[in-house]
């Protein structure tokens, strides 16, 4: 019988109570709080301490406190990787950040969901889809990045859009939900 965790990974049902998951989240919660608790002159400590925390991540990168994420290890990031204050990545399945994406202030990405039944959602039990964001992709401020979505490469997303259906290659896309609004040109 799978883990609540395999199960989790595998984007089933799984009991987020699960002891093993809780004690995983509360892992990467004292490591972002003491991420969070560092001074602009902790370069260095917080690039090791997001080393630890992320799952693979290039060798620039650079999240500013305060950031929030379930478990961390599900996380990977590309080259030059920056996300601006107040960031969450709800990690609960696998995200993908391409090479040179930039993330605004607030922005938020979800990879956990839950039952749209109420009967079911009031189980407990909840599941996970994978979220991708391509290279040179731009999430402007509070975007928010719903679960199973991928933005393709060259894509910007305007501030304040809610992403809920796949961005593709080379777009401006904006608005709740976010939608196509033109091709972006190359340069």
């Amino acid at each position: 019988m799978p883990s609540e965790r395999e199960k989790m990974l595998a984007g089933e049902l799984y009991l987020a109570a699960d002891l093993e998951l809780v004690t995983l989240r509360r892992t990467a919660r004292r490591m972002t709080r003491r991420f969070n608790a560092t001074t602009e002159d902790e370069a260095d400590v917080r690039l090791e301490i997001l080393r630890t925390l992320l799952g693979s991540c290039g060798p620039r990168l650079e999240i500013e406190p305060p950031f929030r994420c379930d478990y961390g290890f599900n996380i990977s990031a590309g080259d030059n990787f920056y996300m601006n204050f107040d960031g969450v990545i709800l990690d609960c399945a696998p995200v993908t950040i391409g090479e040179n994406v930039l993330c605004g202030p607030g922005v938020h990405i979800y990879a956990a969901t839950h039952p749209l039944g109420p009967e079911a959602r009031s189980t407990g039990l909840e599941s996970a889809q994978p979220v991708t964001i391509g290279d040179r992709v731009w999430l402007g401020g509070r975007v928010i990045v719903c679960p199973g979505v991928t933005i393709g490469d060259d894509s910007v997303i305007a501030a304040g859009s809610v992403v809920t259906r796949d961005v593709p290659a080379g777009v401006l896309a904006g608005g709740n939900p976010c939608r196509i609004i033109r091709p972006l040109t190359p340069g």
